[in-house]
């Protein structure tokens, strides 16, 4: 019955945070395929404008940023235990600058590569332009742009990565299945931006979970529990879109062909 439950209850949170953006994803796929527009020529806005006035356009853009992690706020209750609170077991506490170093680290890793893989594959043809940022980089769109940034980073790492490993593995999933599991769950929500650009975000989920469960994993000391840091990728993860988001115009700027 305790199995049973737990996978309705990861059912119910996949479905509250991102398998729709995945469907979502998949639909437009398809409609990318079915149309006359060369994929080169496609293009998709990440973070749209919603309103002409500044403030209110401001003010929405915060208000969908509480709703768009209130998944990972039901994750962090669910985890919770009566002597251990759900920060704690995804590792989502503060425990000092070195969380954020690891992070800076893993972003740049990962980063360049991506940067690379957008470039080449925007040249070949084979993704859509993704207009990521504001070109005209005005105060209030900086602010709804760093938010965006907190909420992609909160709810792919915490949801996607941690909580994932942690409800799949009591379950007695392997770490290999677990590992697949959310490398290509974060690939499907990324397939709007084309094939090869989920192929990357599914290299980066294979190597976010593999860390994720090596901390897990790893030999301590006796009576220590088993615990582990997402804490360190979610820093990553929002470095990666802050710099893609806030960097928009001036890539745009520099490299008109690729952005």
């Amino acid at each position: 019955m305790a199995r049973r439950r737990l996978r309705w209850e990861i059912a119910i949170v996949l479905s509250l945070s991102l398998l729709p953006s995945a469907l979502y994803a998949v639909l437009d796929l398809v409609e990318l395929a079915l149309s006359t527009t060369p994929v080169a020529d496609a293009q998709t806005t990440l973070n749209p404008q919603v309103s002409d006035t500044a403030i209110l356009d401001t003010l929405n853009r915060v208000v969908r940023f509480f709703a768009g992690v209130a998944p990972v706020a039901l994750v962090v209750w669910l985890l919770w235990q009566r002597h251990e609170t759900g920060f704690h077991r995804l590792g989502l506490n503060w425990r000092g600058w070195g969380d954020i170093g690891r992070g800076a680290l893993l972003a740049a890793s990962v980063g360049i590569p991506g940067l690379a893989l957008y470039a080449g594959s925007r040249l070949a043809g084979y993704t859509l332009q993704v207009i990521a940022g504001d070109p005209t980089f005005q105060w209030d769109s900086t602010i709804a742009l760093v938010l965006s940034a907190a909420r992609a980073a909160l709810i792919e790492e915490v949801v996607v990565v941690a909580y994932l490993a942690l409800r799949l593995r009591a379950l007695g999933w392997r770490p290999t299945a677990i590992v697949l599991a959310s490398a290509l769950l974060r690939g499907s929500y990324h397939l709007y931006q084309g094939i090869p650009m989920a192929l990357g975000n599914v290299a980066m989920g294979l190597l976010f979970a593999t860390i994720f469960l090596w901390l897990l994993n790893r030999k301590r000391d006796a009576g220590e529990p088993k615990r582990s840091r997402v804490l360190p990728l979610v820093v990553a993860h929002f470095i990666l879109d802050a710099v893609s988001f806030l960097g928009y115009p001036f890539a745009l700027a520099l490299f008109p062909q690729i952005f």
